[in-house]
């Protein structure tokens, strides 16, 4: 017994919380960084380097609600002033805000809202995660607008507790740059705004003397990131205040115009259940507990009712006198804190439920259904994934990051085309051997009007051996220079060049659901099956 018990108090020494949270914190960022340009380029990624690199070489940028907001491309384009332009350093930014997403759970937990394990499932879940290692790992603006939802929240957690302008100024900063980053952040702040606000009007939190103080210099911080981003550091002015001061010239009228109408055309559409199947194929384990924290919160504890008794018992504390004379004062001081705990507690689970429903509901109606709008549910619902987190909950938890673990290794860290609903449409292994033969021609010919990401690859001096066409050519236009290959599409192509050998690769590719609907079931254990593409026809010269 008494070796049993050495030997269980030597295990606690070594895994000590702190000790257990910096590993899992280690593994998120191995997970980000490690090998980091494994995969080519994404279609949106080259273009958002693409429009990073012209930034950094010619000083130019505007805004255009088609490619998002401004902050990805000044980091992006920063990075390369530092370290060149490159695949692997132009993720190095979504790594490192992806990465910083651990940090802000433990801030949370230093505030009392959420125990010890409750961290430390949270924080791997969001280390593991495939979704939020894939998007991690990839230049999009959606990682950094999650960092700073996140760091929002923190700030106003720690504001509402202590009342400090530091919070305030970090809050502001936070909602700047997310504002900066994508156009659907407004309906964020609404859900923040909405829930604080309701909870200020009841009573359950209060705002220090100098609220109105705060707010205001936290509004100016906001209006001055958001003016000197959005006019290209003074720049382009007219995207603040229109050309000739027109309000439908405007960067905010054209991105709500332009969204508005992308969402009822639903180019990218989908079922209102779109990101469901995606939580069924990737997410699984943080998808079920999370129904069951809510169902736990609703049903069980009668959610709102409970946590309004718990309120007046906190604050009855506040003047608890008690009657019995030997209960010692450290005692009434541990039923405090066990009370304020249990309300903190409660007042946290309802606004990441809050904030959960509303955002699933949000992405479920906007027509633009893309995979990487998940990260943005998935937040909370890690959250809420833990509530009410009991030994049964964790060994669940821990037995489902191994799937979480097995999912991010197959979409993230295997060098090959995969036939994922993650990917979208991602450029194609392929490309590594057209690029391989583009880089042994002396004169190449592209004629078709599907081509990214080769501008990235060859862009400056690169792209002076590439002769350009947008569309297909007639044989004689295309072989008048004698180039060493031409590239078309291989839907607009010639059975043969004279003169040429012709091979077809792949440009880019996508999971096709309609190709896998008989066999969904089959498909989900063995991620194989056909994939759609778009291809390239290859004609080389013969030697």
């Amino acid at each position: 017994m008494e070796k049993a018990a050495f030997f269980s108090d030597k295990i606690k020494h070594i895994f000590t919380f702190e000790r257990l949270f910096l590993l899992v914190f280690l593994v998120a960022i191995v997970l980000r960084f490690w090998h980091l340009d494994l995969k080519l380029f994404h279609h949106d990624e080259a273009i958002h380097s693409w429009f990073s690199f012209t930034l950094l070489t010619k000083g130019t940028w505007i805004y255009d609600p088609s490619y998002h907001g401004p902050f990805l491309y000044y980091i992006t384009a920063g990075m390369f002033s530092l370290f060149g332009a490159s695949d692997l350093v132009a993720r190095l930014a979504p790594a490192l805000f992806g990465t910083l997403l651990i940090p802000l759970v433990y801030c949370i937990y230093r505030l009392g809202y959420i125990t010890k394990a409750q961290t430390l499932v949270v924080a791997l879940f969001l280390a593991i995660s495939p979704d939020m290692v894939y998007f991690s790992r990839f230049l999009r603006h959606d990682i950094f607008m999650l960092f700073f939802t996140m760091l929002l929240l923190v700030a106003l957690l720690y504001y509402f507790e202590r009342g400090q302008l530091r919070y305030v100024l970090i809050g502001a900063l936070a909602a700047g740059g997310a504002l900066c980053c994508k156009e659907e952040m407004p309906f964020i702040l609404l859900i923040f705004i909405t829930f604080f606000g309701f909870a200020i009007w009841r009573k359950r939190i209060s705002l220090p003397p100098q609220w109105k103080y705060d707010l205001l210099i936290g509004l100016l911080v906001i209006t001055a990131v958001l003016v000197a981003f959005y006019s290209a550091f003074g720049m382009h002015p007219e995207t603040l205040v229109g050309q000739n001061f027109q309000v439908n010239t405007t960067g905010w009228y054209q991105a709500v115009d332009h969204w508005v109408s992308m969402s009822d055309e639903q180019r990218l559409g989908g079922p209102f259940y779109f990101y469901i199947p995606l939580y069924l194929l990737y997410e699984v384990p943080i998808f079920l507990l999370a129904i069951v924290g809510t169902l736990q919160f609703i049903v069980t504890d009668s959610g709102l009712i409970l946590a309004g008794r718990r309120l007046k018992n906190w604050i009855s504390t506040r003047q608890f006198e008690l009657s019995v004379g030997d209960l010692a004062a450290t005692s009434r001081d541990q039923l405090k804190c066990s009370r304020t705990a249990s309300y903190k507690s409660d007042f946290f689970f309802q606004l990441c439920i809050y904030w959960m429903i509303l955002t699933m509901a949000f992405y479920a109606y906007v027509g633009e259904k893309v995979p990487w709008l998940i990260i943005h549910q998935l937040l909370p619902m890690s959250f809420v994934a833990v509530y009410k987190l009991n030994w049964q909950k964790v060994a669940f938890a821990l037995i489902g990051c191994l799937f979480l673990a097995l999912m991010t290794w197959h979409v993230a860290f295997i060098p090959a085309d995969i036939n994922e609903p993650i990917v979208q449409v991602q450029n194609s292994e392929d490309l590594r051997s057209v690029m391989g033969i583009i880089d042994n021609s002396s004169h190449v010919v592209l004629a078709s009007q599907d081509y990214w990401p080769l501008p990235w690859y060859y862009r400056g001096d690169r792209w002076n051996k590439i002769t350009f066409y947008g569309q297909k050519e007639d044989i004689a236009t295309l072989t008048a220079e004698h180039p060493d290959t031409i590239i078309l599409h291989d839907a607009e192509s010639y059975d043969s060049i004279p003169g040429y050998d012709k091979q077809t690769y792949k440009l880019d590719y996508w999971f096709s659901f309609y190709d896998n609907q008989d066999r969904l079931l089959d498909y989900y254990f063995h991620r194989d099956g056909t994939m759609g593409s778009i291809n390239l026809d290859v004609f080389t010269r013969d030697r």
